[in-house]
């Protein structure tokens, strides 16, 4: 999928309007039939299949259903469980730039990746008690890089009290394995598969303090795919499996050098000291010659994550890297500005650009992760940051920077 861009200079974006704000629309039921006709053939081909457990307690709705996010075929999968009933979608904004229309017909309710969003509370609330629709929510914002669960907002229960309404919880299996997003959008033989129960009732809700609702959404969403691959021996024998796995093993854990990891193939090497590991068919690493530090990736990123944290701790961590810079003002294109500086540290971030007339800062205590995606809509790596105002889409012109930044904002907002 790609995004519609348009070159402007940094003045000209700044001096366009801004969309004022619209309420969801209730979604059209021939756009969602046409969705599901769409996504019939993906569905097909990973041989998708799907269980109901205790929806009895859901009621007929409308709901709150809360998903956990591993690639674009989340979507699909909805589509397929929840027909024929209608629904909308809380979207990243970008997804509604060149398609606004279309967006809203669909029931979509824009908002912006780990931006506080005050208004997008009344828009749920609307489109359940208004429009009569379950709303669909990804409360990872992203999709995971190692096949772990993201960092969840707290006080989610806090929400789950104010809308009174049932929670149903859809969890996918397979859906990472397919297409991680580290692989470049190469689409593996994986079979896919989904379970959608009833998670909570709103008499639950109201029995539950908010800390018990957010422990609760924490075990619900308590994944590893790589553990679930080996487990249930799925087997992905794809000769490009290893391809981009540098973008979130970046630091070698044998000589501890940053930036020379190489996924290519099926083989993940450190160009600074040579070792190499293969990446099994089951998803494991296994070094060519002696110890086999991190067999399990996930634990070699939750490894390079404490590295960072030492770094936080110690002052030595910083980010600086040249960017080419795209700012999204409203919903007709990304807007590319020209080329520009971000850093950031345990202050947080600050970009410069365009000849000196863009100046952003943003503080550690803005949000408690970062918007960072790998291949961005077929463009490149990104890191973003910004406001209500205006989004800055970072794209790093060198390095596997984008993993361990939002480890970074992850862990200095802790620390904040």
């Amino acid at each position: 999928m790609k995004i519609k861009t348009k070159s402007l200079s940094y003045d000209e974006v700044m001096a366009l309007p801004r969309p004022e704000h619209k309420k969801p629309c209730k979604p059209s039921k021939l756009l969602g039939a046409v969705m599901r006709i769409a996504g019939n053939g993906d569905l097909k081909q990973v041989g998708f299949t799907y269980e109901k457990k205790n929806m009895e307690r859901a009621g007929e709705g409308p709901w709150l259903i809360l998903m956990n996010h591993s690639s674009f075929l989340d979507l699909e999968i909805v589509s397929k469980i929840m027909y024929p009933k209608i629904y909308s979608i809380i979207c990243t904004s970008d997804g509604f730039v060149g398609k606004e229309g279309l967006m809203r017909r669909l029931g979509c309710i824009p908002t912006q990746k780990f931006v506080t969003d005050v208004s997008l509370i009344a828009d749920i609330s609307h489109a359940l008690k208004v429009n009569k629709t379950s709303v669909l929510m990804y409360p990872e914002a992203s999709y995971s890089f190692d096949g772990t669960t993201t960092p969840l907002p707290r006080h989610l229960g806090v929400l789950l009290k104010r809308l009174k309404v049932p929670v149903v919880m859809i969890t996918t299996y397979g859906s990472f394995a397919r297409d991680p997003l580290y692989n470049n959008l190469q689409k593996r033989n994986v079979k896919v598969s989904a379970t959608m129960e009833c998670l909570l009732t709103p008499k639950e809700i109201k029995a539950m303090s908010v800390e018990e609702l957010d422990a609760k959404l924490d075990e619900a969403f308590d994944l590893d795919y790589f553990k679930w691959q080996e487990e249930n021996k799925v087997v992905i024998d794809e000769p490009f499996r290893a391809d981009g796995l540098n973008r979130i093993l970046f630091r070698c854990a044998h000589c501890g050098t940053e930036g020379q990891m190489e996924g290519k193939g099926t083989i993940l090497r450190c160009k600074a000291c040579g070792k190499e590991y293969e990446m099994d068919e089951h998803g494991r690493l296994c070094a060519k010659e002696g110890e086999t530090e991190f067999p399990h990736i996930p634990d070699w990123y939750a490894w390079e994550r404490k590295c960072v944290l030492e770094e936080i701790k110690s002052g030595e961590y910083f980010l600086d890297t040249d960017v080419e810079i795209g700012l999204m003002v409203d919903f007709k294109a990304i807007y590319m500005v020209g080329d520009g500086h971000l850093h950031h540290d345990a202050n947080g971030f600050v970009l410069d650009g365009c000849e000196g007339k863009l100046h952003y800062e943003q503080g550690p205590k803005a949000c408690y992760s970062c918007y960072s995606d790998y291949y961005w809509y077929e463009i490149g790596d990104i890191i973003c940051i910004g406001n209500k105002e205006c989004l800055y889409y970072c794209f790093p012109k060198k390095g596997d920077v984008v993993a361990k930044t939002r480890i970074a904002v992850e862990e200095i907002f802790k620390n904040a």
